[in-house]
Order: structure tokens, then sequence, then C-alpha cells
């Protein structure tokens, strides 16, 4: 399916902005997405929505809920991973005396009722039983249990739905987990396989934060050199965090090809998402033909390829810079463009969705 173009290139700008620095992403979004951000402020000081993440692996779902949180705050606005779900679980169960206890406490809380016992559903989180995922009504459960002490936020739900049996429960979900009566849309997010290929084999992540970024696209604003194992890494620049050494993602050595089963159904799911009626789309798309890039983004907004040298002398990181050009799934010729863009996109369509 083609989602359409969305154009952020503003007529007569003259600025070019640094979009790794915070501060100036600040000022970015208040010029692109001024007035949306205003609307959505006074929405959000009362009100509250449902945001369904839909795309594939490292589409950017985290990325672009975490840069809404940047412009919003965190006492409006929450992101919530099912994966980081499932692996929190998992730590606390194998780590904390009472783990297992809590675990149980939570889903009792969250009144679990299915078609395995509490206990195989432990199992199955730990990893016990590799043939077999967590059913959605323990995955459901985790859920609940995880909204229920964020208060009332707009929420991002990051990997839910995420098989074409999880459909319907994300189109009662607000009944399913009593979590008020929020508007709800499916974010939808189309990515050319080429760039996914590479956010995986580069991205990083903050420890403490989860902050996403990427160390050949998407750099922060200070990189750092190992000596050690002769290699850089990013710190992160998150404003709220406080300058932690980012990591290597879970399974970012599989390679598109470990993960073509995904993908291939990620892709039913989307289209089969966007053929749905009765709930908003709003559509994300990652990338523009090369052609049409500069009628519709400016130079600073699409992706660079990013490589460093270490001067041993000075102790300090060169940071190289040249373009970057990838086929999409059509085999033409485009240009993926950074986060920051891609968020104003989904600000000003939430703004027209809820009707602001």
């Amino acid at each position: 399916m083609d989602f359409p173009l969305f154009k952020t290139k503003l007529d007569n700008e003259r600025k070019v902005f640094n979009l790794s620095d915070p501060s100036e992403r600040w000022e970015y979004f208040h010029l692109k997405a001024g007035s949306e951000i205003e609307k959505l402020k006074l929405f959000l000081e009362k009100n509250s929505f449902v945001a369904y993440m839909v795309g594939k692996k490292n589409s950017g779902k985290g990325t672009y809920a975490k840069l809404f949180e940047e412009i919003f705050g965190t006492d409006h606005v929450a992101q919530v991973s099912i994966g980081d779900t499932v692996r929190k679980w998992s730590k606390i169960v194998l780590e904390e005396k009472d783990g297992k206890e809590k675990l149980l406490s939570a889903l009792k809380k969250g009144r679990y009722r299915g078609y395995i016992s509490e206990q195989e559903g432990i199992d199955r989180l730990l990893g016990r039983s590799m043939t077999t995922l967590l059913p959605s009504e323990f995955i459901l459960c985790l859920l609940k249990a995880e909204i229920d002490v964020l208060g009332k936020k707009s929420l991002f739900i990051d990997g839910f739905p995420r098989g074409l049996d999880q459909i319907s429960y994300s189109l009662f979900f607000r009944d399913l987990i009593g979590y008020r009566d929020d508007p709800d849309v499916f974010v939808l997010i189309d990515i050319p396989e080429s760039v996914i290929g590479e956010r995986m084999k580069w991205r990083r992540i903050c420890p403490l934060c989860q902050t996403s970024r990427n160390l050949t696209l998407l750099p922060t604003t200070k990189i750092g050199f190992d000596d050690e194992r002769q290699e850089f890494y990013l710190i992160c620049d998150n404003p709220t965090c406080r300058g932690e050494r980012m990591v290597a993602k879970e399974g970012a050595d599989l390679g598109l090809e470990g993960l073509r089963e995904r993908l291939d159904a990620d892709a039913v799911l989307i289209k089969q998402a966007a053929e749905l009626y009765g709930i908003p789309k709003i559509f994300l798309r990652n990338h523009l033909p090369s052609e049409k890039a500069e009628e519709f983004a400016d130079n600073y907004e699409i992706t660079p390829e990013y490589s460093y040298e270490w001067n041993k002398e000075r102790r300090e990181v060169k940071i190289l810079e040249k373009a970057w050009v990838i086929d999409d799934d059509n085999n033409i010729p485009s240009v993926s463009l950074l986060a920051p863009p891609v968020a104003v996109s989904l600000i000003k369509q939430l703004a027209r969705v809820l009707e602001l």
C-alpha cells in the first residue's frame, strides 16, 4: 500500500536546525507545528488519547513516541512498550526474591482470564517454553498492570496489536482494560526494509531512559571513544537523563532475513489495520523519493550518514557526514527522513484527528 507524502518544508524558511540538539529541536518543532502544539497542549490539560503504533520492527515507533514526550512532557504522555513490559516482568521474577508473588498479584489485579494457568504464563514469560508465545489475554493483563500505575495520561502503545488475532482486541482496548473513554487512533508507519537493516545494525538505547538513537544515522550531540574496544559510542543527551552511555539494542545482530517471517506478518498487519472502519488512522512515512525530496523537505530534515575519526592527540572525536540514498521496497531511489520531521507529521495529523 502507498502512504501519502507529507510536506514539512515551509516557504521562505532560511534557518537550518541541528536536529540532534534537543534545544534546537524545540525551536524546530514550534516553527513547523507551533499552532498544533499549542492546541494539543490545551487538549492534554484536561483530556487524553490512546495511540496504537503499528509498524515493522525498527520502524521508529518508540522514537516517535519519545519525541512526542519530549515536546509535551511526561506528566501528560507515556509510552507503553509490550516488549519492555515483558522484559521488565521477566527481570522482576528472576532477580527479586518476591518477584513471582508480585507478578501473580499483578495478574490478579488485572483480573486475568485465559486458556493457560498463571504458572504456565510465567513459565512462558521466562522463556521456558520457546515454541509458543504469550497469549493475548496474558499480554493484556500485563499491559493493564503497567497502565494502572500511570494515572491519567495519553498513551502510545508500542507492540500492540502484534498479530492479526489482536486487531479485534485493539478495537475494544479501552473497554477491556477499563481505561476511560479516550479517543483512540492507529498510527501506521511506512519504512523501507533497507532502512530497517541499517537501523537494526547501528541502533543504540539509553539503559536509563530508553531513548533510542543510531550510531550512523541519528547520533546524539556527544560521541565517545572506547580505547579498550577501539569503538565509538553515543552518550545520551535526553535533557531529563544524566548522560548515560548508550548500548546496542537486544537482537540487533539478527539481520533482516532472521526477521523475514515477522516483517512479512507486520506488512499484513499494517494493511489490515489500514482497512478498518470506525477508528482514525495517522499515516507516517519515513522516506521520500529522491526526486521529490527538495519539494517536500528541507535538506537538514533528510537523514545523512555519519562516520567518525578519533584524534588521539587531542582526545576528541571528529564527525564526518555524507549523503545517504537508499532504494525503497519498490527499488525507487529514496532518501530517509530524520525522526523529527516524521514527528511533525504525527503532531499535525493527530491535531486534525482530534478535531482541534
